[in-house]
């Protein structure tokens, strides 16, 4: 029976806490995350047909429990290995009633661990993304991305990491690693990469409400309240980016009345609190970005100057082919498609944005802006073709079809 979609939200919601709760209980990261997942499918089946239970964080808990037990003994590991996890068990009836989401993520971010590894291994247990989605966003095959979430989890396994926060010595180089996994996380909810619909709130909210623990954890970290500060601000965009059908709406052409005055708020006072340093970081001035947009109050009146210098900064400080991507588009605003155009051939030899739909889109309203509108169509249809998301398929044909030559007479 399909869940509905309050259910899905509390189930993805509820995962990595139940997860966390495993692996402090019983210590076998691989085993316990499998348990969790065999639970979660259980609830999709049974809570739709009998109702949610009163406690639906420990009826998934007690599932879990008694799927790793049956792991155990199936594998017919040690009699010792045994009789620990079932005394563990027989202690700890009553569900944990701590949030241990946190300590999990940094156990994600392990340093035996590489840093794809540990994003990978974070978007799947803590994000909930499937393999697939994890795979596009890290422009690798699924099978390469299977691959290396099984490795991680084995030297998670091997390294015996104690489930518990990092000493504050090694927390800063987990704390980088989490932020990004936090924002490929809140990217893939706010435009997900396939599928019918533009958004994936469930996956928004969930990145948002792991990045407030981080923040309430380290509240005095710039780049973590950055971090919060650029969601919220994206966020609250969230409501106009789509019309009544669910079809993509520009940002140029989004009714600003519908942005969430609110989250604008409290991400512009998350920015504005986070501005100093010598070095302002990249999360900084990705939300000082974001908040220019927002706090415009209409796309005439944004500072494309300033979102440029912005963008400049941020690629000296943190080179990307995106960042670079998006810089053209704002240079393309202070002086023309044409030098937006002439940026954008620099990214022609990254292989990293290679056949990347986005590098194609950009390509193709800069070259509808410089009145190119048969390379522009055709730059629209690549894209078009390049993207796994219905809601940005039916954007970029939408905005190719305006381009065709017109009938001529009969």
């Amino acid at each position: 029976m399909r869940t509905d979609a309050a259910t899905e939200d509390l189930l993805r919601e509820l995962a990595p806490q139940v997860l966390g709760v495993l692996v402090r209980r019983y210590g076998q990261f691989e085993e316990c995350e499998d348990a969790v997942q065999e639970a979660v499918l259980a609830a999709a089946v049974s809570w739709p047909a009998d109702g949610v239970p009163a406690s639906p964080r420990g009826w998934l808990i007690t599932a879990g429990a008694r799927r790793f037990i049956d792991q155990v003994r199936s594998e017919h590991a040690r009699r010792a290995r045994e009789l620990t996890a079932a005394q563990s068990e027989a202690q700890a009836q009553e569900p944990e009633d701590s949030d241990d989401t946190l300590i999990l993520l940094f156990l994600c971010c392990h340093p035996a661990l590489t840093p794809a590894s540990q994003t990978a291994l974070t978007l799947r247990a803590v994000g909930g993304l499937t393999t697939a989605e994890i795979a596009r966003a890290f422009l690798v095959p699924e099978g390469t991305m299977a691959a290396r979430i099984s490795r991680a989890k084995q030297l998670i396994r091997s390294a015996g990491s104690q489930f518990q926060l990092p000493d504050p010595a090694d927390r800063d180089e987990r704390l980088r690693v989490v932020l990004h996994v936090l924002y490929l996380i809140f990217n893939e909810g706010y435009t997900a990469s396939s599928g019918n619909a533009l958004h994936r709130a469930d996956l928004a909210r969930e990145a948002i409400r792991l990045t407030r623990l981080v923040h309430r954890l380290l509240p005095a970290d710039g780049e973590v309240a950055s971090l919060l500060a650029l969601m919220l601000l994206t966020d609250s965009r969230r409501a106009a980016r789509t019309g009544p059908g669910g079809e993509l709406i520009p940002l140029d052409e989004q009714d600003r009345a519908r942005w969430d005055r609110a989250l604008i708020a409290e991400g512009t006072d998350l920015a504005s609190a986070a501005v100093g340093g010598a070095t302002p970081g990249p999360y900084q001035l990705q939300a000082a970005i974001a908040a220019t947009h927002a706090n415009a109050e209409r796309a005439a009146d944004t500072d494309w100057h300033q979102v440029h210098a912005l963008y400049k900064i941020l690629e000296r400080i943190a080179p990307n082919p995106m960042v670079t991507l998006n810089r053209a588009v704002a240079l393309a605003q202070t002086r023309g498609p044409r030098a937006g155009l002439e940026l954008l051939a620099a990214l022609g030899g990254d292989t990293r944005m290679a056949g990347h739909h986005r590098l194609h889109a950009v390509r193709a309203h800069l070259l509808e802006q410089a009145g190119d509108r048969p390379a522009a169509r055709d730059s629209y249809r690549l894209a078009a073709r390049a993207t796994a998301s219905l809601a940005e398929q039916r954007y970029l044909e939408a905005r190719a079809a305006r381009l065709d030559p017109a009938p001529g007479p009969p």
